[in-house]
């Protein structure tokens, strides 16, 4: 069994699955959730449920978070009963949300000052990559800290990429974002404009996926567009606050990003019709609305 004690902050859609690999590889795991309940089905592996981040930080050598937003990592790390009241010098903090980067390099100084390192390691592959153990992990940090947290990597992904230093895992994720936010809007077009020709949408993500436009995005999504299953693999208001983060992140380098500025409106319209707790895949609705589809 693995001697590196870990605990897990965030069991949310992706948090409890990964959770739930690092017990089925050996990890000791102490959890902690905001609603506690969330974490109760880990202690069926034999992980333990602790009362706040303090607590999960005095039981643990590696602390990993995966929360919804920047504020919430911050509370969980430097607020009151956080993890920073219980670090010791040769911890290591990971973080997998996804969240500013300029707030990650803030975290990541005040961490290092209390000889305590962080890596930034938000992910890709949604729910089902979570489950599977097949996520994509984007990591920045001192690159010594990375190859001492690599089996726990492992446990939970199957790529693991060094980024540069601190936050430049959240700025690659952030360009996952851009990606699959226009890879989005390209898939549900296809299904509004296949359903207005006659087309059977199931035929055209078919034929469309085996060939050059084909992606994660149309083979996966796109066949729940076109039936219209919106549970959420990733839900819209998380898909959002990414989508914010890239604007936020944009500004600041003096980028102009049209394609991730559109994909955000047409998110603005689901969550209108409230549907920010829908899969990214509602996406379609708006596109098949713009083209009188019923």
């Amino acid at each position: 069994m693995p001697d590196i004690r870990i605990g897990f902050i965030g069991t949310g859609l992706m948090g409890l699955p990964m959770a739930k690999n690092l017990l089925k590889a050996g990890f000791p795991v102490t959890a902690y959730n905001r609603t506690l309940s969330r974490a109760e089905p880990l202690k069926e592996l034999g992980g333990v449920v602790a009362a706040s981040p303090k607590e999960v930080a005095e039981r643990s050598d590696v602390v990993i978070t995966i929360v919804s937003d920047t504020p919430d990592v911050q509370k969980v790390v430097l607020g009151q009963n956080g993890i920073i009241e219980a670090i010791r010098p040769g911890m290591v903090v990971i973080d997998m949300s996804t969240i500013s980067p300029r707030v990650t390099k803030q975290i990541a100084s005040d961490l290092a000052a209390r000889g305590v390192g962080m890596l930034d390691a938000p992910v890709s592959g949604g729910e089902k990559g979570a489950i599977e153990a097949t996520l994509s992990i984007m990591v920045g940090g001192k690159q010594e800290t990375v190859e001492k947290c690599r089996p726990i990597f492992e446990a939970m992904g199957k790529k693991l990429v060094y980024c540069g230093t601190n936050g430049q895992g959240q700025m690659v994720k952030l360009c996952n974002q851009i990606t699959i936010a226009s890879n989005l809007v390209a898939a549900a077009e296809a299904v509004a404009f296949a359903k207005k020709a006659g087309v059977d949408p199931l035929t055209m993500i078919e034929a469309v996926g085996a060939g050059a436009a084909g992606s994660w995005v149309v083979n996966v999504l796109g066949p729940k567009m076109a039936t219209h299953d919106f549970a959420p693999g990733f839900m819209v208001k998380l898909q959002q606050k990414d989508l914010r983060l890239v604007m936020q992140a944009a500004s600041e380098l003096g980028v102009s990003l049209p394609g991730a500025m559109l994909a955000n409106q047409l998110f603005t319209a689901v969550e209108a019709e409230g549907g920010g707790d829908l899969g990214t895949q509602s996406l379609v609705k708006v596109t098949e609305k713009l083209a009188n589809l019923s």
